[in-house]
């Protein structure tokens, strides 16, 4: 790996921990200002909203500029929502904005990915991205909720510190080559042109599956994140620090999970890992039997080590067919759009959940159902089109 993938990772995690952090921050903030709590769960939808409407424009951002740049503009974007927060803008619209810059950072990410590493690299690179990644999430959430415990605008002051040091890392990433550069920007070409993007993605076989599981992880993700928050203090007993400590620990299997895969998992049997889904599922169900602080930390262990598992080839298989199709930024910005669809429709549910008073045991039976039975019709759909194109 070369030195420039190492700057890369080392600005992406600084703003990972950030991203994490700022989160439970705001979660903070919200319980000081008395808002219902219903909100929670509303500031992932208010941040994931601009992964959406911002989907057709940012792939091309990311790809008509080197995308060490777009990361640095976009970091420069959360840091002007930290600061409108110290000023007193609402939490609710302060993530909103912090969600427009993570939606520009996103293709450029991942998508450089693919302009420095050849494909053989590509799970290996994933496995260390998503390695730092979820290191963040470990330590974002502990870290955020330490930092905001008294005071959540001291905490969003230093995360407003940590934006600015990724930025600085982000500066010095080495510039690559302008990759698959749109040739006009009017709105109605870029709205073709993504839609292009996306209907050719959906098309693919290999592109069809890794998007279908991709989305289903990022939503099932940002959901079981809220769901172990809520069951920790239900079941467990555990204030907000202490329950952060469990979506560590999730994201500690997650870390491993990775690593196992990006050893031992080639990019061209990738989808062999879609059975992890099921288990994982099924492990999900589980979570109502668990009344001990040990047992639910080994369970969410292992619930992250098949999430990591099967994520990190699919993700990798994703942003080969994607830079071999369209370009990197484009694919991961339909990535991108299709993942926060699901977190939008999966995160709504919960919180409509929530509102209407659903017992939390409810809850997991029906999160954990939903991933078995669409990870067990995915594989069957997937399995059968193979069956189908060999030959007889």
């Amino acid at each position: 790996m070369s030195k420039g993938f190492y700057t890369l990772l080392l600005a992406q995690f600084l703003s990972a921990v950030a991203d994490n952090a700022l989160l439970f921050a705001a979660i903070a903030l919200l319980h000081q200002l008395h808002a219902p709590s219903w909100h929670e769960p509303l500031l992932r939808e208010y941040f994931v909203i601009s992964y959406i409407v911002l989907a057709p424009f940012v792939g091309p951002f990311a790809d008509a500029l080197p995308k060490g740049k777009v990361m640095f503009l976009s970091n420069g974007i959360k840091f002007s929502g930290c600061l409108l927060a110290l000023m007193g803008v609402p939490p609710l619209y302060v993530y909103a904005i912090v969600g427009i810059g993570a939606a520009a950072y996103s293709p450029a990410k991942y998508g450089i990915l693919t302009e420095m590493l050849p494909p053989c690299q590509l799970i290996k690179a994933n496995g260390w991205m998503e390695g730092t990644t979820v290191t963040a999430i470990i330590l974002g959430p502990v870290f955020g909720s330490s930092i905001s415990a008294n005071d959540p605008y001291f905490g969003i002051a230093v995360i407003t510190v940590i934006y600015m040091l990724a930025a600085f890392f982000n500066y010095h990433i080495p510039k690559m080559p302008i990759d698959h550069c749109v040739g006009q920007r009017s709105l109605n070409f870029l709205l073709k042109d993504f839609w292009h993007a996306f209907t050719t993605l959906w098309k693919d076989t290999q592109g069809q599956v890794s998007l279908a599981v991709t989305t289903l992880f990022w939503g099932a993700g940002a959901t079981l994140q809220f769901v172990v928050l809520t069951w920790a203090h239900l079941y467990l007993g555990f204030n907000q620090t202490d329950a952060t400590k469990l979506i560590g620990v999730l994201a500690v299997g997650i870390a491993g999970g990775s690593i196992i895969a990006s050893i031992y998992v080639k990019l061209d049997k990738a989808a062999d890992v879609l059975p992890a889904g099921i288990y994982m599922g099924v492990l999900v169900v589980s979570m109502i039997f668990i009344h001990n602080a040990i047992l639910a930390a080994i369970l969410l262990f292992f619930i992250g080590v098949l999430a990591g598992y099967f994520l990190v080839p699919l993700n990798s298989l994703l942003q080969h067919r994607g830079h071999t199709l369209l370009g990197a930024g484009h694919s991961i910005a339909v990535q991108n759009f299709n993942e926060n669809i699901g977190i939008l429709l999966m995160l709504g549910a919960y919180t409509w959940m929530v509102g209407q008073n659903f017992a939390i045991n409810h809850i997991i039976i029906i999160f954990g159902g939903f991933i078995i039975i669409t990870m067990g019709v995915i594989s069957h759909l997937y399995r059968k089109h193979i069956q189908q194109k060999s030959p007889a």
